[in-house]
């Protein structure tokens, strides 16, 4: 194994995910990925770029998860680990595969939120749905409640 990603979404179970993807990597030598999937930009009907106050605030939010993300490899990289954040924007299952064979991932270590079938059904799941896409090895974490 050579590259690990713990694909994150700043939810309760991201401390989990980064904890068991560590370990992997460590126990392998692999290289830990840290990916955060942002939002992609909302499109208005009738602005082409959104008013200004709303792209004022989708970019510093954008500047506060990408310093946390930066923050998580930062800690990995003070235990020896070769780590790399990276965020992308795009509709998140589908941006974690496209990342997952770009960086030619070995695992995939993402959380799980624990909600019921109703919610699936109408919401899905991204666990679920990369799960699904075949061809990737997925490791998924439960969130504590699950755990437990």
């Amino acid at each position: 194994m050579k590259n690990i990603i713990a694909a994150i979404d700043f939810s309760p179970v991201t401390e989990r995910v980064i904890t068991h993807a560590a370990a992997v990597a460590k126990a392998m030598g692999a290289k830990l990925w840290i990916i955060y999937v942002a939002a992609p930009e909302p499109d208005f009907v009738g602005f082409s770029t959104g008013p200004q106050y709303i792209r004022d605030h989708l970019a510093g939010q954008l500047r506060k998860e990408h310093a946390a993300l930066q923050d998580l490899a930062t800690a990995q990289e003070g235990t020896g680990l070769d780590a790399e954040a990276l965020m992308v924007q795009g509709p998140t299952a589908e941006t974690i595969i496209t990342e997952a064979e770009r960086l030619h991932a070995d695992l995939v270590v993402m959380g799980s939120h624990g909600h019921g079938a109703l919610f699936r059904a109408f919401v899905g799941s991204v666990s679920q749905s990369v799960l699904q896409a075949g061809g990737l090895p997925v490791l998924v974490i439960p969130s504590e409640l699950q755990a437990e």
